[in-house]
């Protein structure tokens, strides 16, 4: 399931994130990546466990572990930090699947659901488009700063070579209390039929009929 998340930062919140982003250390982006995707990444990335890194957590994925949207699709057990990408002077991302497994011994986790932010709007920048491959075919996205775009962590998918300008992403990873990507996208839809018939009249035996189903489906496929 491939989902736009509108508006998880605001433009004062963009200001903010903008401001600790220049003060900040980038560095190889390779340092973070794993065998496969040495191969293939070309950009930098924000310091990591750094005071900037922990005030722009609060901020970015403050914000969008709270968006409706973002909750009721990624069933989130558990968020990881976010890494906070550069790219210029033609750096790219090629084609790879995110790890499956992430995190410090003790501390690892699953990679569900993965979630970029763009922090740069569309015309900061030539080239730099998210491409991501499903069924369907690809789907490129070059969207408004503030906006995200959630995806399948198993999804192949790639950045195009920036030719011009700066684009600065915002990636994290979920595990899912609904690991099966199917059921997630099953869910979400119910949900959203689920919560439209309980706005129109809650006292509805059909709206009453969904939710009981939708909590039931959830009672039953959640790992918590």
């Amino acid at each position: 399931m491939l989902i736009e998340i509108p508006n998880v930062l605001g433009e004062a919140q963009l200001d903010q994130v903008k401001k600790l982003i220049l003060q900040a250390t980038f560095v190889d982006g390779k340092i973070s990546a794993g065998m496969a995707a040495k191969q293939v990444k070309n950009n930098e990335e924000l310091e990591a466990n750094t005071q900037i890194t922990q005030q722009l957590d609060q901020l970015v994925l403050g914000n969008l572990v709270r968006h409706p949207i973002y909750r009721n699709a990624a069933f989130a057990k558990r968020v990881a930090g976010a890494f906070y990408a550069r790219y210029n002077n033609k750096m790219h991302y090629g084609d790879h699947v995110d790890d499956p497994i992430m995190g410090p011994p003790g501390g690892q986790y699953r990679t569900d659901v993965s979630t970029t932010v763009f922090l740069t709007e569309p015309d900061e920048y030539e080239g730099g488009e998210l491409v991501i491959r499903s069924t369907f075919g690809e789907k490129q996205y070059k969207i408004k700063a503030g906006n995200a775009v959630m995806y399948p962590s198993s999804s192949l998918h790639h950045v195009n070579p920036v030719t011009s300008g700066e684009r600065v992403v915002a990636v994290t990873w979920a595990q899912s209390m609904i690991a099966d990507p199917a059921k997630r996208e099953l869910l979400y839809n119910l949900n959203t039929a689920r919560e439209a018939l309980l706005k129109q009249d809650a006292k509805n035996e059909t709206a009453k009929l969904v939710d009981i189903s939708f909590a039931n489906l959830v009672r039953m496929w959640a790992d918590v």
